[in-house]
C-alpha cells in the first residue's frame, strides 16, 4: 500500500498524535449498547514470504487462505478491487474459512475509478450478486471513491450509496484533500454518512494525517493502519490506537474493524502480533494471539 508513504528519514519528524474525537463521535457512540465485537486482519493472504513464519513450511498457495484464517478473523479483500468477483470464486474462498470469518470486499475499480460511480448499475448488481455468495461470511463493503473525486462529487457519491440495497453494510474512505481542508465539505460529507448510516473509514498513514479524522458516523469503526516496516513509531502509534479503542469501548462502540497494512506487507503479521496482546491487556478482551511457526517471532 503506497498511500501516504514518506521517505523513512521523515518518520521521526511527523506528529503521529491521534487527534481528539469529533463531537459527532461522542454522540454516535452514546447510542451503542452492545458488547463490542473486534475483528483484526490484514489486506492480503497470498504472501509466499509468510510460509515458514505464519504458514507451515511447504504450504501450497491454494491453502494460504485456510492457514490465514486460523490466525485472523477477517480480511480486507482488495482482490475484488482489481477484478470483478464471480460467484464461483467467492464460494471457493468461503469454503476455506470457518463460519465466523469475515470478508470485507472493496468495490471493483470499474465502478469506483473507471466510471467514478456513474452509470454503474449493471456492474454494481454483478458485484453484489457475487459477494452475496459469502453469506454469513460477508462483512462490510469498502467503498473508496476515486481520489480525484472531491467535494463537487458529493451528489454522485450520495446517489450511489442510496442506490444500494438497504441491508448493505458500507464504509467509505475519502481521499481527496479538499474533503478535509474545506470545513463545509467535511461537514456535508460526514453528516450525509451519518444520515445514511454509512460508516466512515479512518486511514492512518504517515503522509496523510488529514485522513485520521476521528469522526465516526455509526457506532462502528473501520481502521486502516499503515505501518512503516517495523519502524519504532509503528509500535507507539499502535499503543495510541489501543488507548483510543479502549476509550471508544467505554463509550459504547459496537464493532471495531482493524486492518493492518505495510507499504511492504511482509511484516503485517508482526504488528498484529504486537497489537492483539496490547488490546487484551488494556481493554479486557481475550482475542486469540498470533502464533508464528517457530513460536518465537519478534516478540516471542
Amino acid at each position: 500500500m503506497d498511500f501516504g508513504k514518506v521517505d523513512p528519514s521523515e518518520l521521526d519528524t511527523i506528529d503521529f498524535t491521534l487527534p481528539p474525537d469529533h463531537p459527532d463521535t461522542t454522540d454516535v457512540l452514546k447510542k451503542g449498547k452492545k458488547k463490542p465485537i473486534i475483528h483484526i486482519g490484514c489486506a492480503k493472504w497470498g504472501r509466499k514470504d509468510w510460509v515458514g513464519k505464519l504458514y507451515p513450511p511447504k504450504t501450497k498457495e491454494a491453502d494460504y487462505l485456510s492457514h490465514y484464517a486460523r490466525h485472523f478473523n477477517c480480511i480486507e479483500l482488495n482482490a475484488t478491487y482489481y477484478r470483478m468477483p464471480t460467484v464461483a470464486q467467492v464460494t471457493t474462498w468461503k469454503n476455506k474459512v470457518d463460519n465466523d470469518f469475515k470478508f470485507c470486499p472493496k468495490f471493483v475499480d470499474q465502478i469506483t475509478h473507471l466510471r467514478r460511480l456513474k452509470n454503474v448499475k449493471e456492474l454494481t448488481d454483478q458485484f453484489l450478486e457475487a459477494i452475496a455468495a459469502f453469506g454469513q461470511n460477508l462483512g462490510p463493503i469498502f467503498l473508496m471513491p476515486h481520489p480525484q473525486m472531491g467535494p463537487k462529487t458529493l451528489d454522485t457519491i450520495q446517489s450511489f450509496i442510496e442506490s444500494l440495497p438497504k441491508d448493505v453494510e458500507l464504509f467509505v474512505e475519502l481521499r481527496h484533500p479538499e474533503w478535509f481542508s474545506k470545513p463545509e465539505a467535511y461537514d456535508a460529507a460526514f453528516s450525509l454518512f451519518k444520515k445514511l448510516k454509512t460508516g466512515s473509514i479512518i486511514t492512518d498513514a504517515s503522509g496523510r494525517r488529514d485522513c485520521v479524522h476521528m469522526r465516526l458516523t455509526t457506532p462502528e469503526v473501520f481502521i486502516r493502519f499503515v505501518g512503516n516496516g517495523l519502524h519504532p513509531t509503528d509500535y507507539t502509534r499502535i499503543n495510541d490506537w489501543v488507548q483510543r479503542m479502549k476509550q471508544w469501548m467505554d463509550q459504547g462502540i459496537e464493532h471495531i474493524w482493524f486492518f493492518m497494512h505495510q507499504h511492504e506487507e511482509l511484516h503485517s503479521p508482526e504488528l498484529c502480533r504486537y497489537l492483539i496482546p496490547e488490546i487484551n491487556k488494556h481493554c479486557g478482551t481475550n482475542i486469540p494471539e498470533i502464533k508464528f511457526i517457530n513460536d518465537q517471532g519478534l516478540f516471542g
